[in-house]
């Protein structure tokens, strides 16, 4: 049996995807994979409270958001492999992908739809996987306004660490910036917001060397490490922003799909589509600036559409074009 698609992938984008697919009566299967440990349904999955996702006046824990996009997803029809995909062979039409431990299952498909995210980059210190979601974040954005008006820390010397630091000036009195070296990589424009905003406090040549503390249940400070001269002191803040970017899980799509420098799944302005006619991407795949839930289910619609038009189109004979 040929698939009409096949979604590799879950969490926001993916599941938007498998719901405007299934109505459109595709049929789709999803292989939703294990990854963040063993776990499917992506970055929401690690993150304790969801604030900002439309539709939910009250807070909803991100395993309960993914459970209700999951049991959306089902209801419509949706078929679930709870297997990672561990091969893809996007050469020809039919598309294959195969999956499971050693690489015995095989799915072919007309389309296929990438949405398997991007993984945070931590810090491996001591503490820090201990207190994520209490007080240790990668996402200011999403976690911010939960330490309003208290001091917090950031981590890194990119653009990134920038964006997040003066988000977190907006919502509290002192931000520690914290970097390993003693000059940002960040763009010049951001180096200098930064720079000139009373709230930000810049620790050069510094490095976390510890998260405090888990014995408590959630973060009072940081060990520093002064990088030149050895010496460790200690920082009071309330949470710790980690900002040191992201690794899209694109692995599997190396030498098949085109790439960005950054390991990202390259598609066409505008577009779900990728530099494979009938493969589409949508999510943190495809997306190093916004990484919200909200855009990625977004971007999982537009997968999703454009997939059906694309499979409308070629099965009448008309060029489906990119």
């Amino acid at each position: 049996m040929i698939e009409n698609v096949v979604i590799i992938g879950s969490g926001p984008a993916g599941h938007t995807a498998a719901i405007y697919t299934a109505r459109a009566n595709l049929t789709p299967l999803m292989i939703e994979g294990f990854r963040l440990g063993g776990v499917p349904g992506g970055q929401l999955m690690i993150t304790t409270v969801v604030e900002n996702y439309p539709g939910f006046a009250e807070r909803i824990t991100g395993p309960e958001l993914m459970d209700r996009f999951k049991a959306q997803s089902l209801r419509f029809g949706t078929r679930i492999i709870s297997e990672d995909a561990v091969r893809v062979d996007f050469s020809r039409r039919p598309f294959r992908i195969w999956y499971g431990e050693g690489d015995e299952k095989l799915v072919e498909a007309d389309s296929v739809i990438v949405t398997t995210g991007a993984a945070a980059r931590w810090l491996h210190v001591p503490g820090e996987h201990e207190l994520e979601n209490r007080g240790v974040s990668a996402c200011a954005t999403c976690d911010g306004t939960l330490y309003k008006g208290r001091r917090v820390a950031v981590v890194g010397g990119g653009d990134t660490a920038m964006e997040e630091a003066l988000y977190l000036a907006g919502l509290c009195p002192e931000v520690f910036l914290i970097h390993r070296r003693d000059s940002f990589r960040a763009s010049q424009i951001m180096q200098k917001r930064v720079l000139e905003h009373a709230a930000i406090r810049v620790i050069w040549d510094t490095a976390v060397d510890r998260v405090n503390d888990p014995t408590v249940g959630h973060v009072t400070g940081v060990t520093l490490k002064n990088l030149k001269t050895d010496v460790c002191t200690e920082l009071a803040v309330d949470a710790l922003f980690v900002a040191i970017g992201h690794t899209p899980n694109t692995s599997l799509f190396r030498d098949i799909l085109a790439l960005d420098a950054g390991g990202y799944v390259v598609t066409r302005p505008g577009t779900a589509q990728t530099s494979v006619e009938g493969v589409f991407a949508g999510g943190d795949v495809q997306d190093h600036i916004y990484r919200q839930a909200v855009t990625a289910a977004g971007s999982g619609c537009m997968a999703a559409l454009e997939c059906e038009r694309w499979l409308s189109a070629t099965r009448a004979g008309a060029p489906a074009g990119h």
